[in-house]
C-alpha cells in the first residue's frame, strides 16, 4: 500500500486533485482520500489545514511515502517555499512536483516556472523529482488533463516505495496513530499507519507514552477485516486495556520507545531560518507528536556557546513539559512559530 501525502499552498488545488484520486474518508486537520479500486491499494492526505498549522504538514508527511507538491501557475510563494524546506529537512525521498491550474496559463509560462523550480530546488531532495503540468479546474475544457499521466508515475514510484517497505517487515512493529475515538458495542478504535513490521491481530504489546500493556483486538484496512498488516498498510484497530479519550494523537503502539520530556538533539540548523539562541522556544515535531520546548544549552564543536548560526551542525539540549514517544532512529523536527519561515532544522537523539 502506497500513502502520498498531497501538499501546497491554499490555492494550489491539492483539495481537487486529492479528491480526483480517491474517496474522500476520515477528516480533522487533515483529509484522507482512499482509492481501493485499483490494483494496488493508496491513501491521500489533503494537509488542508496548512498553511494556518503546522501540525497538519508535518502529519500528512510522516504518515506518507509519497509526496506530490501542487504548485499553481502563480509561482513559488513563501508557503510553497516553507513546503520545500520541510520536505528537505525531513529527507523526503520520494515524490512528484504537479504544475496544477496548467489550462490557464500558456507552455512557455509552464517552462519558465519549470526553470524556476529546477534552480530553487537544486542541492535539496526536490532536485531530481519530475514536474508534471495537470489541470485541477473542473470547469474547464479538458478538466483533470494530466491527471492520467500522473498516476502512471505514482504507480511507478510506489513498486520502489513496496520493495523499501518489505525491507522493513522484519523490524518490531511501530504504528502511528492519528484518530483515535470509540465506537458503540467495540469500543476503543484508532486509525493509523503501519511505519514499520508486521502487526497482527491478538498482538499483545504496549502503547505510548502511556507505557501501557493493550492487546489488539482486530485489525480492518480499507473496511475489510485482516489477520496481520505490514510496513505501509494504513489501518484501523480496536484495542483493549485503553480508552478513546486516553490517546493523542502521534501515541505509538510498539513493544518498546523511549519517553521523555527533555532532549539532547544533534541537530542540522536550515540556511534559511535565523539564528537560534538560549531562551528560545521552538516547536518539537517527532513522527505525529508535538510539543513547545525551550533551548537550555547549545554546543558547537564540543564547545558551549550563546547561538547557533543557519547551516551549522549542533548540539541543542531542549525541556518540555509533555511527555514524548520516539526511538533513536526517529528524525526530529524544530520550527520557530514566530518566524515566516517557520522550519529551523532537523535531529536526531544522541
Amino acid at each position: 500500500m502506497t500513502n502520498v501525502a498531497i501538499i501546497g499552498t491554499e490555492k494550489s488545488g491539492r483539495t481537487s486533485l486529492a479528491a480526483n484520486l480517491g474517496k474522500k474518508g476520515t477528516s480533522s486537520d487533515i483529509t484522507l482520500y482512499n482509492n481501493d479500486k485499483e490494483s494496488r491499494k493508496m491513501v491521500f492526505v489533503d494537509a488542508h489545514s496548512y498553511p494556518k498549522t503546522l501540525k497538519s504538514l508535518v502529519t500528512a508527511l510522516n504518515i506518507s511515502d509519497m509526496v506530490i507538491l501542487c504548485i499553481p501557475p502563480q509561482g513559488l510563494d513563501a508557503h510553497t517555499g516553507e513546503c520545500i524546506i520541510a520536505l528537505d529537512l525531513l529527507g523526503f525521498k520520494h515524490g512528484i512536483i504537479a504544475l496544477t491550474r496548467s489550462d490557464s496559463t500558456h507552455m512557455h509560462a509552464i517552462d519558465e516556472l519549470k526553470a524556476k523550480i529546477k534552480a530553487i530546488t537544486a542541492g535539496t531532495v526536490l532536485q531530481d523529482w519530475e514536474c508534471i503540468s495537470i489541470n485541477t479546474n473542473k470547469s474547464a475544457k479538458n478538466p483533470f488533463e494530466g491527471v492520467e499521466e500522473l498516476k502512471a508515475r505514482i504507480d511507478e514510484i510506489s513498486e520502489k516505495i513496496e520493495a523499501e517497505q518489505a525491507e522493513l517487515n522484519s523490524l518490531p512493529a511501530r504504528i502511528f496513530i492519528d484518530h483515535a475515538f470509540n465506537v458503540t458495542g467495540k469500543g476503543c478504535v484508532v486509525l493509523g499507519i503501519v511505519k514499520q513490521g508486521i502487526s497482527k491481530d491478538k498482538d499483545k504489546t504496549k502503547i505510548f507514552p502511556l507505557d501501557r500493556d493493550i492487546e489488539i483486538r482486530s485489525i480492518q484496512s480499507h473496511d475489510v477485516d485482516i489477520t496481520e498488516a505490514p510496513t505501509g498498510t494504513r489501518v484501523g484497530m480496536r484495542l483493549k486495556n485503553v480508552q478513546a479519550k486516553d490517546i493523542e494523537r502521534g501515541f505509538i503502539i510498539s513493544d518498546k520507545e523511549i519517553v521523555t520530556t527533555d532532549y539532547t538533539l544533534e541537530c542540522t540548523i536550515s540556511k534559511f531560518t535565523k539564528k537560534i539562541e538560549i531562551g528560545n522556544v521552538l516547536h518539537l515535531f517527532v513522527g505525529l507528536q508535538s510539543e513547545p520546548t525551550r533551548v537550555e544549552k547549545i554546543l558547537v564543536g564540543g564547545q558551549e556557546v550563546k547561538e547557533a548560526k543557519p547551516g551549522i551542525t549542533c548540539v541543542l539540549e531542549l525541556s518540555g513539559n509533555k511527555k514524548v514517544a520516539y526511538s533513536k532512529e526517529d528524525r526530529f523536527l524544530l520550527a520557530n512559530l514566530d518566524l515566516t519561515q517557520r522550519f529551523a532544522a532537523y535531529g536526531f537523539a544522541k
